[in-house]
């Protein structure tokens, strides 16, 4: 079972890695420091929320764990676990197209709305992690 027992932690390779689907009740990390940036987590086994400096970043429905989450200039990229498939998203620049690869598959691509959200769904399985790519 691939999970974030800590509900958010800083990767040595600057990453970040975040969310328990396990929990019953909601738990959230706030003030978290990594960087030059705060991150606030709230995660179960419902929801999981990322945001950063108080912006939205991530959000999975129902509750994931994301590992290595790396924001890039031109994107995004981490990989994602649960307990059933997620619909998922991301806050990126608004009224952009994106190209979402996930396991290394080009899926097509996607525009970002006025709000700079943009939405995939992903098929998750407990005992493998997905990878999941979001390029200009």
């Amino acid at each position: 079972m691939a999970c974030v027992e800590e509900l958010l932690r800083k990767e040595s390779d600057g990453g970040l890695s975040f969310g328990n689907y396990l929990l019953g009740e909601k738990k959230k990390v706030e003030n978290f420091k990594a960087g030059n940036d705060l991150y606030k987590v709230k995660t179960f086994s419902e929801l999981t929320k990322l945001e950063k400096n108080d912006m939205f970043l991530y959000e999975s429905d129902p509750g994931t764990s994301v590992f290595d989450l790396k924001e890039q200039p031109d994107g995004i990229s981490f990989a994602v676990s649960g307990k059933e498939d997620a619909q998922i998203t991301i806050g990126l620049s608004e009224d952009t197209e994106y190209t979402v690869f996930i396991d290394g598959t080009d899926t097509g691509k996607v525009k970002t709305n006025l709000s700079g959200k943009l939405s995939i769904s992903v098929e998750l399985d407990e005992d493998k992690k997905v990878e999941v790519k979001i390029v200009k």
